[in-house]
C-alpha cells in the first residue's frame, strides 16, 4: 500500500463499531489507583481491559473485523497470528459468529494463552518464535486454503473496534487529559488517538513500548513502518517487530507521543498494580503504568489514563515477574557472603542482617565453591527488604561489620 491508499479511521468509524460491540463486549470499570496518584503528582485512573471478555481489549477488534465479513467470507474461515490474546479475541468472535477459525501462535506462547484459545473453539497450531514468524504461517495458510486472515493490528476494522476504549474513558473520565496505552503493532494506540483527534484533541496520547520490542521510534523517524530485531522481553503481548501500516499512519499522522520502558519497570509496573490495586495484569498490560513510573512527577497532566490492556498471564511467568518486580522496587536481595568456616559465623550473619532489618527468606550453605579458602564458607541469602534506600543500607552495615559482600 502507498501512504495515498493506507485506509484511515475516524471517530465515526469507531461510533459504527461500538455499536456492532453493543450486548457483545463487557464495559470495563475504571479504577482509581491513590498509590499511582501520588507517585505521578496528578490524578490516575486505571481503565481495566484487563477484565474484559477473553482477558484484554482484542476481543473490540476481532469481532468488529468478523461482523463484517460476507457470507461467502464466513463460508470460507478465518486464520489469525497472536501471541495470545488476539488468538482469544478471535476464537471468541468466531465462535459467536459461527465461523471456523485456524489461530497460529509462537512455540513458546504462554500455556493459559493457548489453552482458551483452544477452549473457544479453534484450532491452534504453534510456530516459529515470535508474533511475526507466526503471521507469515498464517499467511501462507491463507493463501493455500482461502481462509481470510484477520491481522492482529493492520487493518481498519480492527482499529476501529480498539478505538471503541476511547469512548468509554471520555464517558467514564470525561475531563481526562492524558491516556497512557501499551503499544506494539499500534492497533490499540491508533483507534484511540482516531477518536481523541476528532473528539477530544486536547488530550495527550502517549503510546508506551518495551525497550527490547521498540519498532515505532525508528518508524517514526524513517516516516515509514520498518523492521527492528526483537529482543527477549516479557511483555510479549506487545512483542511486534514491524508496525502496521493502518496503524502507523494514524500514529503518525496525529503525532502520538511515543516512550520505551526497561524490563525492570514492566516488572515493577506489574507488581504495584497487583499489589496495590489488586488487579491481575500481564507485563504487556502493564506499559502504560511501567511508562508512568518512567516520569518524572507532573510530568503528565491529569487525570492520566493508563490502560491495563490485558490480565492473560502464565501462573509461573508471574510468579518470575512479581520477583524481578521485587528486585527492580528494592524489596528483594540476593546476597552471597563469605564466613569464616568457625562455630557461631552463620549465627553472627544471620544477626547482622536481622539488626539490619531485613527478612532472610533463603539460605544456602556450601564449603565447595572453588574460589573458596580451606577455611572459609560461601552462604547464599535471599533476603526481603522494604525499599531500594533500604536495601543499599543492609549492605552497606553486613560490609561495616566486616563480611565480604557480593550482590547478585
Amino acid at each position: 500500500m502507498t501512504p495515498s491508499t493506507v485506509p484511515t479511521v475516524s471517530a465515526d468509524d469507531v461510533r459504527e463499531a461500538a455499536g456492532l460491540l453493543d450486548g457483545v463486549i463487557t464495559r470495563t470499570p475504571v479504577v482509581e489507583s491513590r498509590a499511582l496518584s501520588q507517585l505521578a503528582g496528578a490524578k490516575v485512573v486505571l481503565k481495566c481491559e484487563n477484565l474484559q471478555r477473553a482477558g484484554s481489549f482484542k476481543v473490540r477488534g476481532a469481532y468488529t473485523r468478523l461482523s463484517r465479513l460476507t457470507p461467502e467470507e464466513r463460508d470460507r474461515g478465518v486464520v489469525a497470528a497472536s501471541a495470545g490474546n488476539h488468538a482469544q479475541g478471535v476464537a471468541l468472535a468466531a465462535g459467536m459468529l459461527g465461523i471456523d477459525a485456524m489461530v497460529f501462535m509462537p512455540v513458546d506462547a504462554p500455556l493459559p494463552k493457548l489453552s482458551a484459545t483452544r477452549s473457544y473453539g479453534a484450532e491452534v497450531r504453534q510456530v516459529g518464535s515470535s508474533v511475526d514468524e507466526a503471521l507469515s504461517a498464517a499467511r501462507v495458510e491463507a493463501a493455500r486454503s482461502g481462509r481470510i486472515l484477520i491481522h492482529p493490528f493492520d487493518h481498519a476494522d480492527i482499529v476501529a473496534g480498539q478505538g471503541t476504549i476511547a469512548l468509554e474513558i471520555l464517558e467514564q473520565v470525561p475531563d481526562v487529559a492524558t491516556i497512557l496505552v501499551p503499544l506494539g503493532g499500534g492497533g490499540l494506540v491508533a483507534g484511540i488517538a482516531a477518536v481523541l483527534a476528532d473528539v477530544a484533541p486536547h488530550v495527550r496520547v502517549v503510546g508506551v513500548q518495551a525497550a527490547q520490542a521498540a519498532a515505532y521510534p525508528g518508524s517514526l523517524d524513517a516516516g515509514r513502518p520498518t523492521a527492528v530485531d526483537l529482543q527477549p522481553t516479557m511483555a510479549d503481548g506487545i512483542a511486534i517487530g514491524t508496525p502496521g501500516q493502518v496503524p502507523f499512519g494514524l500514529v503518525a499522522g496525529h503525532g502520538v507521543e511515543v516512550r520505551t520502558v526497561s524490563e525492570d519497570l514492566l516488572s515493577r509496573g506489574l507488581l504495584l498494580v497487583l499489589e496495590r490495586g489488586k488487579l491481575m495484569v500481564e507485563p504487556a498490560g502493564a506499559a502504560g503504568v511501567a511508562g508512568l513510573l518512567a516520569a518524572a512527577p507532573g510530568e503528565f497532566a491529569g487525570p492520566i489514563v493508563p490502560v491495563l490492556s490485558g490480565g492473560n498471564i502464565d501462573p509461573l511467568v508471574l510468579l518470575r515477574v512479581v520477583q524481578h518486580g521485587l528486585v527492580a522496587a528494592g524489596r528483594y536481595l540476593q546476597l552471597r557472603v563469605r564466613v569464616q568456616d568457625r562455630p557461631g559465623a552463620l549465627a553472627g550473619l544471620v544477626d547482622a542482617i536481622a539488626a539490619a532489618g531485613a527478612n532472610i527468606v533463603q539460605v544456602e550453605h556450601s564449603r565447595t565453591d572453588v574460589s573458596l579458602s580451606v577455611s572459609e564458607v560461601l552462604v547464599n541469602l535471599q533476603v526481603e527488604t522494604k525499599s531500594a534506600e533500604h536495601r543499599t543500607s543492609v549492605v552497606e552495615r553486613l560490609r561495616q561489620d566486616g563480611f565480604a559482600v557480593d550482590v547478585t
